[in-house]
């Protein structure tokens, strides 16, 4: 995966991806990660690979500022047609390469980005990077078991979903040792699909300068 072929990708994908990836198991998935979610007043929330807004509604009037970024343009303007009447503040950007200052965000949400981007360490060193100290993230995505090798058809079938835009074979625990110093996991909760998604929620320990 590269990020030119991610931009064709996601260009198909832009018409269909709210009927596929926001109804069904999807959308009940949804709202189980973010069932009680609260902030205090101004909390700064950073959606990262926000796509065509499926988890936007769990954030909208709770008091907090929405930020939205998509590296997808086509994706993005899904969003921003969808909630143009909003004030969250849509962003054309790469998850690998965040214009953001350090500890910028009370809040990162990171839903089927991962398992997208070219490089997904780079993206979690991002989003722990723009969140403040003692400020939680929580990671949306397919990752296989650590305990677990992965089968045959895995093994088989990985490359051409890959081909195809997303990555079934990750360890999120493998992503995590580049942040390990800075973080914590505090949540890794089977969401659907027998385990294969799964949210879990960090912490970050430090702040970027200590």
């Amino acid at each position: 995966m590269n990020n030119r072929w991610n931009r064709l990708i996601y260009k198909g994908w832009s018409p269909i991806y709210e009927r596929i990836f926001n109804s069904g198991m999807f959308l009940q998935a949804r709202k189980l990660i973010f069932r009680d979610i609260t902030f205090k007043q101004g909390s700064k929330v950073l959606l990262v690979g926000v796509g065509t807004g499926a988890d936007l509604p769990y954030f909208l009037n709770k008091g907090c500022q929405i930020t939205a970024i998509d590296y997808s343009l086509d994706m993005l303007n899904v969003a921003k047609e969808r909630y143009k009447d909003s004030s969250i503040n849509f962003l054309q950007m790469d998850a690998q390469h965040l214009a953001f200052e350090d500890d910028s965000f009370d809040f990162v949400v990171a839903s089927l980005i991962l398992s997208v981007v070219p490089d997904p360490k780079r993206s979690l060193i991002e989003i722990v990077r723009v969140l403040k100290k003692n400020s939680s993230f929580i990671v949306f995505d397919k990752f296989v078991t650590s305990d677990k090798k992965p089968s045959i058809k895995q093994k088989i079938l990985r490359p051409l979903i890959k081909f195809l835009g997303t990555d079934i074979g990750l360890d999120f625990y493998d992503l995590f040792k580049v942040v390990e110093d800075r973080s914590e996991i505090i949540l890794d909760e089977k969401i659907m699909m027998n385990g294969l998604y799964r949210k879990i929620v960090g912490v970050k320990q430090f702040a970027t300068s200590e």
